[in-house]
């Protein structure tokens, strides 16, 4: 056994031994592999064996034509190809990373046309690239479509869910693999989903506890960079062990987050309220017509007529003033806004006017 494989069997030994903590986060659910993501790529394609349900616009008619033509069919000049059975389409899919050629993809089609309805359709062979123009992909298959469309003769139709896409699994076979930074040099760096500074320093901390001092350092609020070995299979077995070590997360700020379409409120457990005072109530003003009809004394030679009549109410909640101690918990402005009755628009009225008078210690953020 050489000094690097002793060096790497002793760190495995030290991270079993050692372990991880019992509470916390995995480094691979809070953080990932600068380089190592996912590429898009996309395509165009002609969907047929359609059941009448198929483009009518033009461009499907000359993809059509283009394709007869690389296979040796040349159509009289003139003649328009049109057929409901065909509809052009666009092909999405995501390469995932370390894809290698002959692995399958899934893939979405989608109808860029008019056609109605894709269902029962099947998708010739097409090729798709991605943001270089490269192509990374074939795609080829049969259609697997959840929406259904029906219309009758009266113009009366049904449309359940969306026919006009579609997906097919395994749908595309890789063609070209995508290269990563992850088998270059033997510096790994790890990037947190949500950038925070307390964070970056308690992964930092963790790694070297488990793996040896100087291991890791934090470059940022986002990246944590790593040495681990220079070999590219020792670095498998090296980012396995990183990403499966527990890390205790800081608290999010206080953050009140609303949202102004739903009338939906979300509080997190860190916002403050200093000292405050609080009066809420509503003022209702309703006004009623209750038109009465006047009727003469017969012979009397006189004339009916309509007299209005309103009814004016005016009414005001009776709500008591409230008073919000310094530290305020979470619990606590729950609980004080619903003694009140205040519904999710006014508890929004109710934060907004506590963070104008500075009472509010938390970020209000409106969506």
């Amino acid at each position: 056994m050489n000094a690097t494989k002793k060096s790497l069997f002793s760190i495995l030994v030290l991270a079993t031994v050692c372990g991880s903590p019992v509470y916390g986060e995995r480094i691979k659910d809070i953080a990932s592999i600068a380089g190592i993501r996912t590429n898009q790529l996309v395509g165009y394609g002609l969907v047929v064996g359609l059941d009448k349900s198929g483009d009518k616009t033009k461009f499907t008619g000359q993809a059509l034509r283009s394709m007869l033509g690389r296979f040796g069919l040349t159509l009289p000049p003139g003649v328009d190809p049109k057929s409901k059975n065909i509809a052009a389409v666009s092909i999405q899919a995501d390469l995932p990373p370390f894809a290698k050629p002959g692995q399958t993809i899934d893939i979405t089609v989608s109808s860029i046309g008019d056609a109605k309805s894709l269902r029962g359709g099947t998708l010739l062979m097409s090729p798709l690239k991605g943001a270089d123009g490269q192509v990374y992909a074939i795609a080829q298959g049969n259609l697997v479509v959840s929406g259904l469309s029906a219309s009758g003769q009266d113009g009366s139709s049904i449309t359940v869910n969306n026919p006009s896409v579609g997906r097919i699994p395994n749908g595309a076979t890789v063609e070209r693999t995508v290269s990563t930074p992850f088998s270059e040099g033997s510096v790994l760096v790890f990037n947190l989903h949500t950038p925070d500074f307390t964070t970056a320093n308690r992964m930092a901390e963790s790694i070297n506890n488990v793996l040896g001092a100087s291991t890791a350092k934090a470059l940022d609020a986002t990246s944590v960079q790593v040495t681990g070995p220079v070999d590219s299979g020792q670095k498998v077995t090296f980012a396995s062990m990183v990403e499966n070590i527990a890390v205790a997360l800081d608290d999010a700020p206080a953050r009140i987050i609303v949202n102004s379409r739903t009338g939906t409120v979300v509080i997190n457990s860190k916002v403050r309220v200093q000292p405050a005072a609080v009066s809420h109530g509503s003022l209702t003003v309703t006004i009623g017509e209750n038109p009465q009809v006047s009727q003469p004394a017969p012979l009397s030679n006189g004339q009916t007529v309509v007299t209005p009549k309103s009814n004016v109410q005016v009414e005001q909640e009776k709500n008591h003033m409230f008073v919000f101690n310094p530290g305020v918990s979470l619990d606590q402005i729950v609980q004080a806004v619903n003694n009140v009755g205040a519904s999710p628009s006014d508890l929004v009225a109710i934060l907004e006017a506590l963070k104008s008078a500075g009472a509010l210690r938390a970020e209000l953020i409106i969506i």
